[in-house]
């Protein structure tokens, strides 16, 4: 007998229509009232979950900062990757953006608690680059992934303004020159159509669609 799924707590519930409507409206254009009509609870039983509204802003956050998946694939694939994954979500037509820049931008800066979930967020990005550069042994790998989210900055920033989700294949091809530039070699990972024909050509197929030169 397969079982239900579990039925959500009141708790998750706001949080999950605050994290809705905080991103798609913006934070300081929803209050607390609209949140609880949306769910069709009163203001109180709210604050029997979230005292304030700045605590379920930084649930909301909270929940937004998610480490990256292990992967499998090879390290400079997962960074060039990064950019593929921008584009379909620049091509949704619920993305606006980043939470945490939107955070800061709507709040302000004073918002010390804001701001430093910001930072952090962003720092988690930055690291995990500079692992995976750190894997292709890049001699600058810090600098090199402080570029790199740079590069994603931008491409957010880009598609916002122009509303053109090819912004982040820009800034993959930024991105590959910056890691040919350091000394990896990229290659595309082979399509399913042309696979078979490499494999039937090549006397010593190479598993890996990325590699570092010099071994």
């Amino acid at each position: 007998m397969v079982s239900s799924p579990t039925k959500p707590t009141m708790k998750e519930r706001i949080l999950e229509t605050a994290d809705r409507l905080f991103y798609l409206q913006g934070i300081r254009a929803v209050g607390v009232d609209t949140i609880a009509a949306e769910i069709g609870i009163s203001k109180r039983t709210l604050y029997n979950h979230f005292p304030s509204k700045d605590e379920l802003i930084k649930a909301y956050l909270a929940r937004r900062f998610r480490q990256v998946p292990a992967s499998e694939k090879p390290p400079a694939e997962q960074i060039l990757g990064t950019f593929d994954s921008l584009e379909r979500r620049f091509a949704s037509k619920g993305f606006r953006g980043c939470p945490f820049v939107n955070a800061v931008t709507e709040l302000g800066a004073e918002d010390q608690a804001v701001r430093k979930m910001a930072i952090a967020f962003k720092e988690s990005r930055r690291v995990w680059f500079r692992d995976l550069l750190q894997q292709l042994d890049v001699a600058d790998a810090d600098g090199i992934a402080t570029q790199l989210q740079m590069l994603v900055d931008g491409a957010i920033a880009t598609d916002l303004v122009r509303n053109d989700p090819s912004a982040a294949r820009a800034a993959k091809a930024t991105a590959r020159l910056l890691l040919e530039n350091a000394g990896v070699s990229v290659h595309e990972p082979a399509k399913p159509g042309k696979a078979a024909k490499k494999r039937a050509s090549a006397p010593s197929p190479r598993s890996a669609a990325i590699t570092r030169e010099g071994g």
